[in-house]
């Protein structure tokens, strides 16, 4: 995983939330990985991971639980390695699919392996850890990106760190000590606002609760969610209905006292299920989010990534390719589009 900010200790968050039988995690390491693209660990960075004192933990059917804290020196902007060693079979791990971030495994116990060498497979979802926490930083807080596809990451570069949410925290890193926040990235492809789905997951007024009000040190909650409500089977076009939902994750975020930042939904034109009637709909959202003071800022993404001769489709400089995703500029872009002074 990657630290958007640096500190002297962190904590892992690990969860069986979709699975339903406990899991015992029989041992939990974490270093400092060599690069982000790597099983190698930084020497010297390898620590035991325990809770309650003892290095496995059972996690319960549908819960999570939170390690305690290790003195770890992190810099900022640096890759941690997290292992887990699973020694029973489990029948359904809960992972978070498609994380744009290598993951590597291998048989047997090797958490305390420094080096990467057993580490034979790899694949890009993260098995059973849900975050990571670094404590003792200068950061005042923390900002939630709850969103979709864009928003995990899809077109950015593997291993590259470079999803809008790096290039975000990479600002917000930048600031004086006093203003600095982090950014947590709680996107998951495929989501919608309205409705789950048992491939792509809950939906973003199922999973706020987890995924926002949860997290460590939350200021700040800057929502990109609609164009799957829109484009996916079956298709919302009622664009009332997905006003409704965002104004309900505002709500439920401002009781908490919890900023929120409201993006406009990015062009589609060119995807394969494009459609009139879903461009429409996305047009009425987008003059909701800019004009409703629904939330207490706004980020006009559409603005910054469409083509300004065919604005319903993405410029062909920040198309990833499928004329739904941006890519990494087009990221580096809507970043830089983000006002710090409304966080």
């Amino acid at each position: 995983m990657h630290a958007g900010i640096g500190g002297s200790a962190v904590r892992v968050r690990l969860t069986n939330r979709f699975g339903d039988e406990p899991v015992r995690i029989s041992a939990v390491t974490i270093a400092v990985a060599h690069n982000s693209a790597s099983a190698d660990a930084a020497p010297t960075t390898l620590r035991v991971v325990t809770f309650s004192g003892v290095a496995s933990a059972t996690i319960p059917a549908h819960a999570d639980i939170v390690s305690d804290n290790v003195a770890l020196s992190v810099a900022p902007q640096s890759d941690l390695l997290v292992s887990l060693y699973i020694a029973d079979p489990t029948s359904s791990p809960t992972y978070h699919h498609l994380a744009y971030q290598d993951s590597f495994s291998a048989p047997g116990n090797r958490v305390n392996d420094v080096g990467s060498r057993a580490f034979t497979a790899r694949d890009r979802n993260w098995y059973f850890l849900d975050a990571v926490d670094v404590s003792g930083s200068s950061a005042r807080g923390s900002v939630v990106a709850l969103g979709d596809s864009i928003t995990n990451g899809q077109g950015s570069t593997i291993d590259g760190n470079d999803r809008w949410t790096d290039d975000l925290a990479r600002r917000l890193a930048a600031l004086p000590a006093g203003q600095r926040l982090t950014v947590l990235n709680e996107g998951i492809d495929g989501d919608r606002i309205l409705l789950g789905s048992p491939r792509f997951g809950p939906s973003a007024l199922e999973r706020f609760d987890n995924d926002v009000l949860v997290q460590s040190g939350v200021t700040d909650l800057i929502v990109l969610l609609g164009i799957n409500d829109i484009q996916q089977t079956p298709h919302q076009y009622d664009a009332g209905k997905i006003e409704f939902g965002l104004t309900q994750l505002v709500r439920r975020a401002h009781m908490r006292g919890i900023r929120a930042i409201g993006c406009t939904i990015t062009p589609y034109g060119g995807w394969l299920t494009y459609a009139d009637a879903g461009e429409q709909t996305r047009l009425a959202v987008n003059n909701f989010i800019r004009s409703s003071g629904i939330f207490d800022g706004v980020a006009d993404f559409d603005a910054i990534v469409r083509d300004p001769h065919d604005p319903h489709r993405l410029s062909a400089a920040f198309d990833s390719g499928d004329h739904l995703h941006p890519n990494a500029s087009a990221y580096r872009a809507m970043a830089g589009a983000i006002n710090l002074d409304a966080l």
